[in-house]
């Protein structure tokens, strides 16, 4: 694989994939990927291998080019009506 990543890059890959699930228009897609990358990081936040610990960044990086690409088709298709969730309370 690689060498094990750094601590800055593991949170660099954190934030950018939350910034990420910003982009998704749907709010229950857009909460998916955010509840997906905090329960992927506190799974792996234990990794002491190096090699683990190099595949599962590799994989976050993988996922990372995944949701990008989703958010923009899913912007296509986006719907007229916004979520419950999403709507004031006016």
């Amino acid at each position: 694989m690689g060498s094990a990543p750094t601590r800055s890059e593991v949170l660099s890959l954190f934030r950018s994939l939350l910034r990420a699930a910003r982009d998704f228009t749907d709010y229950n897609i857009r909460e998916y990927a955010k509840r997906r990358t905090v329960d992927a990081f506190r799974h792996n936040c234990r990794l002491s291998d190096p090699a683990e610990a190099a595949a599962a960044f590799s994989e976050g990086k993988s996922q990372l080019g995944v949701a990008k690409r989703q958010a923009v088709v899913y912007s296509l298709y986006a719907p007229r009506v916004k979520s419950v969730m999403e709507m004031n309370g006016s």
